[in-house]
């Protein structure tokens, strides 16, 4: 009689007398994973233990991280370029005043960042 893992089309291989199950994740496209997609995965192992395994065992984690990677950058860029322009920061500051650029530029993302954090990487 077969075992159900058997039934499902499961196989064993035997090492030193023993029968183990041939597990294997889906094969799925890898996909680059920027420093977004990265900070999100250490967010899932430790918070969000059950939506990691779930994406990681169905075969779609890649993918999922990607997407939460493309989608935390484009909003970093919109709402940095959307705080530049409220602030009047402008290439001829930068050409003026570098120093001062580069203090409100430092501040503009360190704010963007903790948006980004708080709408799509830590929730």
């Amino acid at each position: 009689m077969k075992s159900l893992f058997e039934q499902l089309g499961g196989t064993y291989h035997e090492e030193n007398g023993y029968l183990i199950p041939d597990l294997r994740l889906p094969a799925e496209e890898k996909q680059p994973i920027g420093i977004w997609g990265q900070r999100h995965l250490d967010y899932l192992k430790q918070y969000r233990k059950v939506t990691y395994t779930n994406f990681l065992t169905s075969g779609r984690l890649n993918a999922y991280l990607a997407d939460i990677d493309r989608q935390a950058q484009e909003r970093f860029e919109r709402l940095i370029e959307g705080m530049k322009q409220a602030q009047g920061i402008t290439e001829r500051l930068k050409e003026q005043d570098a120093l001062e650029w580069t203090g409100r530029m430092n501040n503009i993302w360190a704010c963007v960042k903790e948006i980004v954090d708080k709408e799509i990487i830590y929730s």
